[in-house]
């Protein structure tokens, strides 16, 4: 089996490849305990959400351990490149991360990701030496130039965010991990335990994920299904899954089974030489 590693980004090591986001749980102690529950390590949090609640006064980040859990600021809700370089400074200034997570989403309906704008913020925020992990499609085209543009990890998305709909098109994700050298990390459309497993059995570093734990029936036993389930994929990915074939494959040997012809031969060989040794012993007494 291949040795693992720590997934590593910027200058952070991590062994927990789950990234757990910080939005639409019933209530913060909830979303603390599914954080503990879920065995992360890094937790992502929008910039827009870290002031304190008017009603009760309390912030998102009085719910994170910042000793156990590595903050991952994101531009969430920005629809230009300009609106989400602004944010990432706001991150910066509020001493959160040297890391951001950047969405400049295209429209308010899918949610899915305006090209044009996250190249030009990913490009800008690297030069300003922020280690940039980009949400995108899974076009593979764009998730290349995205790496070219200096991005530290590029992260298509399996389906559109909060669908549930889980990996739409996994041979793209196949195309892009091709084609990358970047750590590769699933992002958004996650609605339960097996599309974790299927994401990282492709070879993915890592999934992030949100609405699939925090609106589940039940967020805490959801977010001890996806640790299991990343854990599992991880391994089966190391393991190395059986070639698929059309036809089947019995899984025990033929040859020299009773019914075939070299087994019925085989075993009459072998009447014959037990009747030829009790013969010998027969003629020596």
């Amino acid at each position: 089996m291949m040795e693992d590693r720590p997934l590593v980004l910027g200058e952070h090591s991590f062994r927990s490849r789950l990234v757990l986001g910080t939005g639409k749980y019933a209530s913060l102690p909830l979303m603390r305990d599914c954080l503990e529950a879920s065995g992360c390590e890094m937790v992502t949090v929008a910039v827009r959400r870290i002031g304190p609640d008017a009603s009760t006064g309390e912030s998102i980040l009085d719910f994170i351990d910042r000793s156990r859990y590595t903050l991952l600021p994101n531009t969430a809700g920005c629809y230009t490149a300009s609106d989400a370089i602004r944010a990432a400074h706001l991150a910066r200034e509020l001493a959160l991360s040297d890391l951001v997570k950047l969405e400049v989403l295209g429209d308010s309906r899918t949610l899915l990701p305006d090209p044009v704008e996250t190249l030009a913020a990913t490009r800008e925020l690297v030069k300003e030496g922020f280690t940039v992990l980009v949400y995108t499609s899974d076009d593979p085209v764009i998730a290349r130039k995205l790496q070219d543009a200096g991005a530290a990890s590029v992260m298509p998305a399996g389906s559109p965010i909060g669908s549930g709909c889980g990996i739409a098109n996994p041979n793209n994700i196949r195309i892009i991990l091709e084609n990358l050298t970047v750590p590769v990390i699933v992002d958004a459309g996650v609605g339960t335990a097996s599309d974790v497993t299927l994401a990282m059995e492709l070879g993915v570093e890592g999934v992030l994920l949100n609405t699939g734990v925090a609106l589940a029936r039940d967020p805490l036993a959801m977010a001890r299904a996806m640790r299991h389930a990343a854990l599992a994929g991880r391994l089966a990915w190391l393991a190395g899954r059986i070639p698929r074939k059309l036809y089947a494959q019995a899984s025990s040997p033929i040859d020299g089974t009773i019914g075939t012809a070299a087994g019925t031969e085989q075993q009459a060989s072998g009447f014959r030489l037990q009747a030829s040794e009790k013969q010998e012993n027969k003629e020596t007494r």
